[in-house]
């Protein structure tokens, strides 16, 4: 067959034959072969629906705060997709594909509903994903939560980097040992496994340095040399009047504290309020500061609290148990995973340190540096703000002596701290002194624990912190 000339009519080609030397089978099967031929590009690529899976807790919507990625962008697994934010944390969402994101289903701010699709990705349809597969998908993590992987009938810990590491050198987490806390695997042991593999000597892996917070400070100018009085500079924003009413949905943390203070107001709050002597804990302090900023990390006086009051709850476990919903059962809670307010951009958020009963004053020094910094960059995962025992609230470094706390069901006590003030009192011999005077407000669940046992405990969190030499006598 000779062709001479071939016309292009929408999307099909229609072959005009001018010149046939030969008319056979052959060439009707080549025509015919020709008309079926598109011109328009075809995506050989599947769309699969990358639905938001089940961030647990018995969470059920959550709000997009962020997008890693946009429309168009390649994606690989584990690549962090976008920030989600829910009335408990802040959760990062990886991808589980490797593809092209095609379709975002949320703008920033929107709410996002588990089970629902969050982005279309489109992978190679040669690997054979079917849609119905995305209904099952892994569950998301946070910055500072890891997930488990089945590998031959038992549970390994590692990050998605650790895993992606592993992948990359065709490594199975099964035949690595873990270094890490619960025996979770580290990069350090990815490449000492590798190590041992080829043969190659790595140079040790240098210590974790601890960074301390960035703490955001004012400037403040310096003081005049004349005693003259100086006129207050504002430093807050002005504020900026709209003259029109608005309207916004509950949402974020701000959501969980209308749930949880809604439950807080079935409980019957018991208070009591007393003043700490701190003269002997400042000084304290003042000595023991540099010796933790050798170290890059900030001491306040809050490790001395909480370490105080986990003294004390050895003493009067009442104070760290729970009541069930039927006021039947009460349960003493072996941990003490002591609960720090916390002011944050999001809202109010109280992330506990894990296990204080066994840690020493500078080990919670270091988790508390280590919750403010996630704090302050909305970055705590869930495990560090569930859990929680007991609480302590310093409202003092905002302002105020006395605060009414309210308890944080299903816990059954809470503190609130003051203000430290340079106050005149009397010593022993009738004196008048300097002191350092701190404010404490305790509020308790009168169902269960009575002002005899609240004073008691009160008591002694207070004479740890007059003589911290005597919280020497019952360290663990």
């Amino acid at each position: 067959v000779c062709i001479h000339r071939v016309r292009s009519c929408s999307s099909i080609r229609f072959i005009k034959s001018k010149y046939v030397c030969v008319f056979d089978k052959s060439a009707l099967k080549f025509s015919h072969q020709q008309r079926l031929f598109r011109t328009s590009p075809v995506s050989c690529g599947q769309i699969v629906q990358f639905k938001l899976s089940d961030i647990g807790e018995g969470i059920t919507e959550v709000t997009v705060k962020e997008w890693y990625i946009k429309e168009g962008d390649s994606v690989s697994q584990f690549d962090s997709i976008c920030e989600v934010q829910s009335d408990k944390a802040s959760v990062t969402i990886t991808s589980r594909y490797d593809g092209i994101i095609r379709k975002l289903h949320y703008s920033i701010d929107d709410i996002a509903f588990v089970g629902k699709p969050l982005v279309d990705i489109e992978i190679d349809a040669s690997k054979g994903v079917s849609p119905e597969e995305d209904v099952v998908e892994t569950p998301p993590m946070s910055h500072e939560e890891h997930t488990h992987q089945e590998i031959k009938g038992h549970k390994t810990l590692a990050t998605p980097a650790v895993r992606r590491l592993a992948m990359e050198n065709n490594i199975k987490l099964s035949e690595v040992v873990g270094t890490g806390k619960d025996n979770r695997i580290l990069k350090e042991d990815i490449l000492n496994y590798l190590a041992k593999q080829t043969g190659a000597i790595l140079p040790p892996s240098p210590k974790a340095e601890i960074v301390p917070p960035v703490w955001k400070t004012e400037a403040v100018p310096a003081a005049p040399k004349d005693k003259a009085r100086r006129i207050p500079v504002p430093v807050s924003r002005p504020i900026a009047f709209s003259g029109k009413d608005r309207t916004e949905p509950v949402t974020g943390f701000q959501k969980a504290m209308v749930k949880t203070m809604s439950a807080a107001l079935k409980i019957p709050h018991f208070g009591y309020s007393d003043e700490v002597d701190l003269t002997q804990l400042v000084q304290l302090r003042e000595e023991l500061k540099p010796l933790a900023e050798v170290q890059g990390v900030k001491l306040s006086f809050m490790p001395f609290f909480i370490k105080a009051a986990s003294l004390g709850l050895l003493r009067y476990p009442i104070l760290n148990a729970s009541l069930d919903e039927n006021c039947q059962n009460v349960t003493y809670k072996a941990s003490h995973n002591i609960g720090v307010a916390m002011d944050t951009e999001q809202g109010l958020i109280v992330p506990n340190v894990k296990n204080v009963q066994v840690c020493s004053v500078f080990d919670i020094a270091v988790e508390l540096n280590r919750l403010q910094s996630l704090g302050s960059a909305g970055q705590l995962g869930t495990s560090d703000l569930t859990g929680g025992t007991f609480t302590l609230s310093n409202i003092g470094t905002i302002g105020g002596t006395y605060a009414k706390p309210v308890i944080l069901p299903p816990e059954v006590a809470i503190g609130a701290l003051g203000k430290i003030q340079v106050l005149p009192r009397f010593n022993g011999k009738g004196e008048v002194v300097k002191a350092q005077i701190m404010n404490v407000s305790w509020s308790a669940d009168h169902r269960i624990i009575d002002g005899a046992t609240m004073a008691r405990f009160s008591n002694l969190w207070k004479s740890y912190l007059e003589n911290p030499a005597s919280m020497l006598l019952d360290l663990k």
